[in-house]
Order: C-alpha cells, then structure tokens, then sequence
C-alpha cells in the first residue's frame, strides 16, 4: 500500500493476492474517506518531507526540470514543485489539510481503476459499502489560459562539477488528436540521442541514468528526451548533461534531437511491455480515464500509433518545436552567461 501525488492528481493504491481484495477495499476507503490525520503522523511525515527536499535540493538533474517547468508555465499551479517548499511545508498544519481533505476527496472527484482477478460487480458492491456521503465544496477550476507566456531563460546557479540544461516549448493536451504524432516524435528524439540504447524506452529512468553516464564519460552532451506533457497543457522538452564549458555546444545541440525517422516499431512494443503487470494495467485505467475520458484497448492504441502518417509528424513539428516560444533552464557553475549566449540560436 502507497500513495503519491503528481502535478494534478493524488493516487492511493494497494496490491494485495485476489482473496484478499475485501479487505485492501476496507482498508483503502477508510484510507481516502476517513483518514484519522493524527498530529503525531503530521509531525513525522512533515519531517520525512522536509528531508525529502533537501535531498531534491542535492540532485540538480531533478532541479533542472523544476526550474524548468516553473518558466513554462510561469505564475500557474502547474508549474510549482509538487513537493511544495520548506515554507510552505512548515505553515501547514492539521485544520488546513483536513479542510483540503474535506474539499476536494469527494464521490464525485475520485475515479477507481482496478485490475487482476476479480469481478466487476463485486468490486463495485464493494466500494459502495465504504463509501462516504461526503460531497466536497471545492469549486470548478477554470481551463489553462496560457498567459502569461513561458519565460525564455531560467538559471539556477549552483557549485556544480556539471551544467544540466533543458530546452523546450509548451506542447498539446493530453486529448489532442495529434498526441500519438507527438509520441512518435519522441520515438525519434530518444533514437537520435547519442549512443542510446535502442532497447530502452525513452520514458525509462535506467534510460536517463545510462545517457548521463555516457556525458560524464565521453565530457560529450548526453540527451534525455521528455514524454509529451499532461492536461490542461503539456511540454515536450529535451535535456542534456555536460561539463560547464560545454553547455553552449549542449544546448544547440539539444535543439536538433527531433527526427523524422520511423519508430512506431519500437513504440508499439514499448506499449506491449509497459501492461505486463497487473499494477501497470491498473494505473493505465486511471490516468486514462481522468486525462482523456477513455480506455483504449492496446489493440486500439497500437491502431493509433499505425495511423500516424509523415505528414501528421510533420504537421506537429511545425505545432510545437516550430513555437517561437522556447524555454531555456540551466543549473550548474557559471552557466548563467553561457545560456545566455546559447539562447538567441536556440529562440531563432
């Protein structure tokens, strides 16, 4: 049993053998709908996250990414740390987290996904019986302006033996027609990413890693390309680690990682193997059905992915990396002249 929170979603989950389904069901509603938010398990879990954004404040490959996201979508929740801050961690207390408890998990703002042995109907008997009566009094949030416009430069300094730089641009929802041609685009960004590994997906974090070690080695710029983003608006984005006086050269590079080669190959196996456990299967229904309102079958999205012509890669090309738009983040040693001097190139 564990839960985690995302950009805009919470998700409590357990997995536990199909005979025991009642009780995790038992436990779980007990866990969403009435949590007992003791001050003694505030206190410690307020500590555990405080320590938590030490360690993040130690990892500039995840600093980056902060940074950058932050620029993207500036003066907008969705470009705020999920971990929140050390100020904001420390000011909270029991009374504002039952109100945003009461607020917001409500029948209505939850969506149950399940999967593994069992029976549907049994499974709904049983999330009806725990159910609480609750209704929430959070109000509608309004659609993603887009204003204010994405910073185009974002540095962070910091006492770094490496520079760590990010390029990219607002992308497309995650309903849009056009988001199978997106993915596909980063099929072809992950294959022109220096001695990559054809076998990893360019979602895979041991991917990530494996390129950032071969930058360190080689002093050469490693890239990682970025799935395309969430709703109510994505981001695509390429990032790259080198040494300091090789970031100018990193970042152009970056700049060039789109292909246009077919991979609808690898992506199709990539969507085979992703749903080999049950736990996969599980959080795909989920995100699924809250970003897009639907479950497509594998057979249904490897159709999709099929269906994708030049043209439509072409077309998002021209839709996203063609926004004049960009945003450049860097963290590193000295790397605030040095994106300066990369991003006019990078903005042309």
């Amino acid at each position: 049993m564990n839960a985690f929170t995302a950009q805009e979603v919470t998700t409590h989950y357990v997995r536990v053998p199909d005979d025991r389904l009642e009780l995790a069901v038992d436990i779980l509603s007990d866990i969403v709908w009435r949590p007992a938010l003791r001050t003694e398990d505030i206190e410690c879990e307020r500590q555990v996250i405080l320590e938590e954004l030490r360690m993040h404040d130690d990892e500039p490959e995840d600093l980056v990414q902060d940074v950058f996201t932050d620029a993207v979508f500036p003066e907008h929740p969705i470009g705020r740390e999920v971990i929140g801050s050390t100020e904001t961690i420390e000011a909270m207390h029991r009374p504002e987290i039952g109100d945003f408890h009461s607020s917001h998990y409500h029948p209505s703002n939850v969506v149950v996904a399940v999967a593994g042995n069992l029976e549907h109907d049994r499974v709904v008997e049983l999330l009806e019986a725990g159910l609480d009566s609750a209704t929430g009094t959070r109000p509608p949030r309004e659609g993603y302006s887009g204003k204010p416009p994405p910073r185009p430069l974002a540095v962070l300094e910091r006492p770094t033996e490496q520079a760590h730089v990010v390029l990219g641009m607002r992308a497309l929802r995650h309903d849009d027609p056009d988001r199978y041609a997106l993915t596909l685009l980063n099929e072809c960004s992950a294959a022109a990413c220096p001695r990559a590994s054809s076998k990893r997906c360019a979602r895979s974090a041991a991917w990530r890693t494996r390129c950032t070690r071969t930058g360190r080695r080689s002093r050469r710029p490693a890239f990682s390309p970025s799935p395309p983003g969430r709703p109510p608006n994505g981001s695509t984005s390429s990032s790259t680690c080198s040494t300091p006086s090789c970031a100018a050269s990193s970042t152009t590079a970056a700049s060039r990682t789109a292909s246009s080669n077919r991979r609808a190959g690898h992506l199709r196996g990539s969507l085979a193997l992703s749903l080999e456990s049950s736990g996969a299967r599980m959080h795909r229904l989920g995100r699924s059905e809250i970003t897009v309102g639907e479950v497509p079958t594998l057979d249904e999205l490897v159709a999709r992915v099929d269906a994708v012509t030049p043209a439509d890669v072409t077309r998002v090309v021209e839709r996203v990396l063609a926004a004049p738009d960009r945003t450049l983040a860097a963290v590193g040693p000295s790397t605030r002249s040095a994106s300066r001097d990369a991003a006019p190139s990078l903005q042309a």
